[in-house]
């Protein structure tokens, strides 16, 4: 009887169903980690001239409204905020939340977009 047929030894070699299920789960994570939006590539592959509020990485339309009202219309106004706040994070996602009540995710699209524009164009 030895080793069994092909598929009781595919069946022993398969790893449990809780280990696939992670490598799956950390594949996905580590794509979704690293990739970055395509509003986001388009921002900072150009200056940003007078780009809507909206133009912005995590800004959308409820977002930009918010914005809007309390007087950052433009791109270039929520730049300077994170000028003035010297371009750390913790303190431009606290503004984001505290000015326009965004989200985690939100903040980190819209910093990293500022960011990755700032070195590219400053």
């Amino acid at each position: 009887m030895g080793s069994g047929t092909r598929e009781d030894v595919a069946i022993r070699n398969r790893k449990p169903v809780s280990q696939r299920q992670s490598l799956v789960s950390d594949k996905k994570h580590k794509a979704t980690m690293s990739s970055t939006s395509q509003k986001h590539r388009d921002f900072v592959a150009e200056p940003m001239g007078e780009k809507s509020v909206r133009a912005l990485a995590g800004i959308g339309e409820v977002l930009g409204e918010r914005l809007a009202e309390k007087g950052f219309d433009k791109a270039y106004v929520v730049l300077g905020q994170f000028l003035v706040l010297k371009k750390d994070e913790e303190l431009f996602q606290d503004w984001l939340k505290h000015v326009c009540c965004a989200n985690s995710k939100q903040q980190r699209d819209c910093y990293g977009c500022l960011q990755e524009w700032c070195d590219s164009f400053l």
